[in-house]
């Protein structure tokens, strides 16, 4: 079944500007999709109709099958949203805050407590149940957010740049927990200005920008399709020159560290063997460039994408 279905939508504000081009979007049941844009791109008016905040211009939505003009309270039911902006009421404590989101679609009593108890635990929040929510951290007040959103269980949770100034630690906890609720069936969309974040959590991603649709691919596909990829190499032996490797290019970095482009048709096995072989011992290696960065950039600069 479909969690979010999007056709020819469309959306011109007063001032003229045509914010969404007649996107076409289909989101499965159980995926954890990235939408990804620059800034303007339309990204935010596409959630604010989806979440019934924007009037769309044309076009239609539905959520699980529920079409958000002729069944809207059912849509709405089966939706969370994580919005961009933090929208607490700051002098409202943690508890209530979720408290008072259960009884918004009609959770009270034990059940109510039970899960604003569950959520606020599974965030990092339950310690901090009794506190207004304007003592609490930038990251926590995202996670407050969440555990707002999840409260009522919905089949499908929107983030909107859900870790957007929140530090590494608390970022990687986030992602534990987003996998954790996705496995379990909750389908996810998520946009988010760190591409490493969307590489490591989405199956599924598409690009917007200008309003329209510019690429909607499995992750893997994506990812496939990119010729070379760029390493750096933590060496635990100091060297004066890159070596000469068959089959990559290398450059010597100031810092001392080691560059190597890898080609579609070499092998990491191969690389590894190769330094071993002139007794080059590896400490580290990273990316020097995220690979769904670098096709962003592709696309988006409208510059042909790698076959």
């Amino acid at each position: 079944m479909q969690a979010l279905s999007i056709k020819n939508l469309s959306k011109t504000y007063a001032n003229g500007n045509q914010a969404l081009k007649g996107i076409d979007l289909s989101v499965e049941e159980g995926d954890f999709y990235a939408l990804l844009g620059p800034n303007g791109a339309g990204k935010t008016t596409a959630i604010g109709i989806i979440s019934s905040l924007v009037n769309k211009t044309g076009g239609e939505v539905e959520i699980f099958g529920h079409n958000i003009d002729t069944d809207l309270e059912a849509a709405k039911a089966c939706l969370g949203i994580v919005p961009q902006e933090i929208n607490l009421n700051l002098w409202e404590t943690v508890g209530n805050t979720v408290t008072n989101q259960a009884g918004y679609y009609g959770i009270g009593g034990k059940l109510a407590k039970e899960r604003v108890e569950k959520y606020l635990r599974a965030l990092r929040l339950w310690d901090r149940r009794n506190d207004a929510a304007r003592s609490l951290s930038g990251g926590m007040k995202r996670r407050l957010m969440i555990a707002r959103a999840l409260v009522h269980e919905p089949k499908l949770l929107i983030l909107d740049e859900p870790t957007a100034g929140v530090d590494i630690e608390i970022r990687r906890s986030m992602w534990d927990y987003l996998r954790e609720i996705n496995e379990a069936g909750t389908t996810i969309i998520l946009t988010t200005h760190y591409l490493e974040e969307a590489e490591s959590l989405c199956r599924d991603i598409a690009i917007i920008d200008e309003g329209r649709i510019i690429e909607d691919a499995r992750m893997s596909e994506i990812l496939r399709r990119l010729h070379r990829e760029v390493f750096v190499l933590s060496l635990k032996n100091e060297l004066h020159e890159a070596p000469l490797l068959n089959g990559f290019e290398t450059r010597l970095r100031d810092d001392g560290e080691l560059e190597v482009e890898k080609g579609p048709n070499s092998e990491m096995n191969d690389l590894f063997a190769q330094l071993q072989d002139k007794g080059i011992h590896v400490a580290s290696l990273r990316n020097k460039v995220n690979r769904l960065e670098e096709m962003f950039m592709k696309l988006v600069e409208g510059k042909e994408a790698p076959a």
